[in-house]
This record gives structure tokens, sequence and C-alpha cells, in this order.
């Protein structure tokens, strides 16, 4: 549980995004950050808005409805004169919220009033097809989000430098999202495949081929992680990777943490490091006639890592032993290192 006399920072917040749900209190999490909130526990004021949502979020996902509701109607107080994504969402949480306490007119109105935004926000889709889903308008999912493909493909065509379609994930923006949404949601409601499905599987497959093409790269070998008998060989016999996986194991462990943290606020889950050793890449290097200390050996060598399962999950919970193998508790260990 958050210390009810602590001041929150920014980072506490994102980590306890990360961990609360798999807190042995999550209820108490959530009591604390809404009292943070009122109690000026902030370290930065513009905080209130985010802990708020975040108290809601956790209320909600306990079926504690009536005090989800209370965290949610602050929250969106706390952002009145914000117009930003966050503030958005916090009321298409509500939304919710409100459908599955049964007030179904006041949550559809709340959603209508965000409806324009599918068309200029491009996380718009995900938040506001998620609380009718929740209140069982998936239907109603499905033509707003088509009306908007639609609005947003004209607006395409007629501008004279984005005629037709758009021909990978980066360059469509908000379209991108919409046609993924639409595609959820109609897959869920078993209705057949359209031009439109068949655009955002194009784009879909496109990104999933350039992930894997990252993932063979540069991203699995940054989750690389060395044991700490193992980094010291690794800086032993081959002291140009200093510079890869830091100068010491203290800053090995913080360089993963800090990534791992920034992945996690990029909306990846099911994180976790790759267990190297020096034995293991000095073979497979062999194996494939290569430098051990070239990039591309080390990343062929994460992936087999990656193949084979040798995975520790992360993040642990706060008071669990930490993910390193130092026997520390992960709250005392590794945890502050992503603010190093």
């Amino acid at each position: 549980m958050v210390p009810t006399t602590d001041v929150l920072t920014s980072a506490d917040l994102t980590e306890l995004r990360q961990s609360a749900l798999g807190a042995a209190n999550p209820l108490g999490i959530a009591a604390d950050l809404a009292d943070a909130a009122e109690q000026g526990r902030l370290a930065d004021p513009a905080d209130t808005g985010y802990a708020l949502t975040l108290a809601a979020e956790i209320a909600e996902s306990r079926a504690k409805l009536d005090a989800a509701l209370r965290y949610a109607d602050r929250a969106v107080e706390a952002y009145r004169t914000q117009e930003d994504s966050q503030a958005n969402f916090s009321r298409a949480l509500r939304a919710r919220i409100l459908f599955r306490a049964g007030r179904d007119d006041e949550a559809t109105a709340e959603l209508t009033a965000l409806r324009p935004l599918l068309t200029e926000q491009a996380d718009a889709a995900a938040y506001i097809s998620a609380a009718l889903d929740a209140g069982g308008r998936s239907v109603i999912a499905e033509q707003w989000l088509s009306e908007a493909v639609e609005t947003v493909l004209g607006e395409r065509a007629a501008t004279a430098e984005q005629l037709g379609e758009p021909r990978d994930p980066d360059s469509p923006g908000v379209l991108f999202f919409l046609l993924q949404q639409r595609h959820r949601v109609r897959r869920d409601l078993a209705l057949p495949h359209d031009q439109h499905d068949n655009l955002a599987d194009r784009l879909e497959n496109q990104l999933t081929s350039r992930a894997a093409n990252a993932v063979a790269g540069t991203a699995v070998t940054e989750l690389l992680f060395w044991p700490q008998d193992q980094f010291d060989r690794v800086r032993s016999e081959w002291p140009d990777l200093t510079g890869v996986y830091g100068q010491d194991w203290d800053e090995h462990r913080a360089r993963l943490e800090r990534e791992l943290v920034r992945l996690a606020g990029a909306g990846r889950t099911g994180l976790s490091v790759l267990k190297g050793s020096v034995d293991g890449l000095s073979g497979f290097a062999t194996r494939r006639n290569g430098d051990p200390t070239d990039q591309q050996v080390r990343a062929g060598y994460a992936q087999e890592l990656e193949g084979r399962q040798e995975r520790i999950s992360w993040p642990p919970e706060r008071n669990g032993t930490c993910w390193c193998g130092s026997g520390n508790k992960y709250k005392k260990c590794c945890l502050p290192r992503s603010r190093a």
C-alpha cells in the first residue's frame, strides 16, 4: 500500500499503474491515491487527475463501482480545464463505470459528447469503443467507428498530397487506429470482412513484420540480462561491450529497468528479460562463425534465448524477490533504479 504520508511523484504513479493490480491490497492503494490527491501529496499538482483516474481503474477492476465512480467524478473535475487525451480518457472511463452501474443514459450521453474525437485523437478509438463494449453497445461502436473511418478517408481523398489509402501503419495516424479498433469490434460481432477490414489486415501485417524485424535486432538485445557472475565475465572478456551493457552490474540493471518501464509505459505487456551466459553467447558466435561483440550476433543469440523461453518475468510484486537475482526485495533493489 502507498504510505499515507508520502509525497507521490509522477514516476511513483507510473510504477503503481504497472504494479497496483498485483498488490496484496489494490483497493487500499486506490484509496491512498485519492487521499494523496485530496491532501496535496502529489509532487506535481497537474497529476491530480491522473492519480484519481488510476484509483478509479483499480476500484473498477475489483467491482467496487461506487468507489470507482466517486474517484472518476473527481478525476473528470480535476481535468475540467484540460482537453488532452488523458482528460478525455477519464471521461470515457467514467462512462464505462456508469454502464456497469446500470446508468446507461448518462453513460451514452458522455460518450456521445466524446464521439467527435474519433476523427481527431489516435487513442480515442480504443477508449470509446472499450466503454461501449462494456455497456453492451458493440453494435453502436461498430457504427461510430465505421462512420469515422469514412470521414477520415474522405478527408484524405480531398487532400491532394494524401490521395488514396495509407501504404503503411506510420502514415495514416488516426485512421490506422480507427481501422484496428473497427476490425476488432467487427470480429467480436462475427461480421464478414469488408474492404476496410482488408485494409486493417494489410496494415497490421506490415506492422507485425516491422516489429519482428525489430525483435531480431536491437530491441531484443536491449533486454539481454547478464547475472552478476556472467556480467563480470562479459566485462573481462569483451571490454567493448561495457558501452552496451553498462560499466558495472548496477548500471546494467538500471539500464534494463528503465527500458522495461519505458516499454510498459508504451503499453507493452508480458514483459521479461532474457538471461544470458558468456558460454552461451560464445557458443552461438562460434556456430555462426561470428564475433560475440557484433550486434547482429548478439541479437541472434537473444532471439535464440527467446525461443528457448529463457526469460525472467517482469515486474515482480513490490515486496517480491527482485528479478535480478540479488535476493533482495524488488522495491529495495531494481525498482528505484528506473529513476536513477
